[in-house]
């Protein structure tokens, strides 16, 4: 491994409202257009519901809903993008999703501190890179939570 791969980290860039998040790649199967969303009763509010997807049934989380943003529909950008970690795989909806970056970890801030009690504790932090603020989710958090871990589907 090169000294630059030791010290960065991939990730999967995606766009929620005019804020861009980062998922780490590793923890990424496939980015997908999406299609059917199927409902499913009494679900937890920011899930949208389940998909099928590469012969697997898995809940489809409406990231906006899950941050307190408001909703809004689907458009040909929108993207679901199908995350695993610790053997739960989920999708998450996202306005758009098409960049992958590079980013040094020591580059990476922790949240701010008025931040990061807000919205569930998902960031694990935050860099600056060409004068663009990308917030970086923490999967473990996301996937961890006790709503969506009785909907993640098991690989």
């Amino acid at each position: 491994m090169k000294e630059t791969d030791r010290n960065s980290e991939k990730f999967i860039l995606f766009q929620l409202g005019e804020t861009t998040y980062a998922l780490p790649a590793r923890h990424v199967q496939q980015m997908e257009m999406i299609e059917d969303i199927t409902p499913v009763p009494n679900a937890p509010p920011h899930v949208d519901g389940v998909v099928f997807t590469r012969g697997q049934v898995i809940p489809a989380i409406n990231l906006r809903a899950r941050f307190g943003f408001e909703r809004v529909a689907h458009t040909p950008r929108s993207r679901l993008i199908v995350a695993a970690l610790n053997g739960r795989v989920i999708g998450l909806v996202a306005d758009s999703a098409r960049e992958f970056m590079s980013i040094p970890l020591e580059d990476i801030q922790p949240p701010p501190d008025g931040v990061s009690g807000l919205s569930g504790n998902y960031l694990r932090g935050v860099v600056t890179l060409d004068n663009r603020i990308i917030l970086i989710v923490d999967l473990n958090e996301l996937i961890g939570s006790a709503e969506t871990r009785a909907g993640a589907a098991r690989t």
